[in-house]
């Protein structure tokens, strides 16, 4: 595994930043002190192979039973066919909502109902988007094994989500993952560190705080 290597590389290309100081806004309104890229890796061979190496890997070890590896759009997409090739498996792919035209398909590539799907996106912070494509992928008839992100915040909102949709997941890195590493490397300090571990712990609360 290429845990460290992979860590390392996504901060020094600033595919993730840290700004404990001057946190971002995401979409939902929420406050971090984080932000995360995972788009850009398709722009680096050695860091995708890397990534798809070190999924393909991980999918082996915890779903050994795939049949199928299904990438969620669009930054899923990339990833989940390097990996498909890593394992030679077959591939679909999931999209946000169906095609308002020709056969209106919401997934690409076919499978049958005995297949085993395990389906790869990029980021996983609340995990309602591929969770949504679990619930396209189940509706037309197919069995999602599992979820593999590449990297998950490990949020609380996250936890609670995949509980109730009764779905596992296995993510390749996770947040509490990369700040170890950080905090350990010695790129942050020790008040940066510690406001980086209370986002963790409660992001909406540290959002109103902050803004207060």
């Amino acid at each position: 595994m290429h845990k460290n290597q992979i860590i390392s590389q996504l901060i020094q290309k600033k595919i993730i930043t840290i700004s404990p100081d001057k946190p971002f806004t995401y979409a939902s309104g929420m406050l971090s002190p984080i932000y995360t890229d995972l788009r850009l890796t398709v722009s680096y061979p050695e860091l995708r192979d890397m990534i798809a190496s070190d999924l393909a890997n991980l999918i082996a070890k915890k779903f050994p039973e795939t049949t199928i590896i299904g990438g969620v759009a669009t930054a899923g997409i990339p990833h989940g066919a390097l990996v498909a090739e890593k394992l030679h498996l077959p591939m679909i792919y999931v999209r946000p909502k169906p095609k308002d035209h020709g056969k209106g398909r919401q997934i690409e590539g076919r499978f049958s109902e005995n297949d085993k799907i395990v389906l790869i996106d990029d980021l996983i912070t609340t995990g309602g988007s591929v969770l949504n494509a679990v619930k396209a992928t189940e509706k037309d008839g197919g069995h999602v094994a599992g979820v593999s992100p590449i990297f998950t915040y490990y949020l609380p909102d996250a936890k609670e989500n995949f509980k109730k949709a009764n779905v596992k997941y296995a993510p390749l890195l996770s947040y509490p993952e990369l700040l170890k590493k950080e905090n350990e490397s010695g790129h942050i300090s020790s008040k940066q560190y510690n406001i980086l571990k209370t986002w963790h712990e409660d992001p909406w609360a540290w959002s109103k705080k902050f803004n207060n």
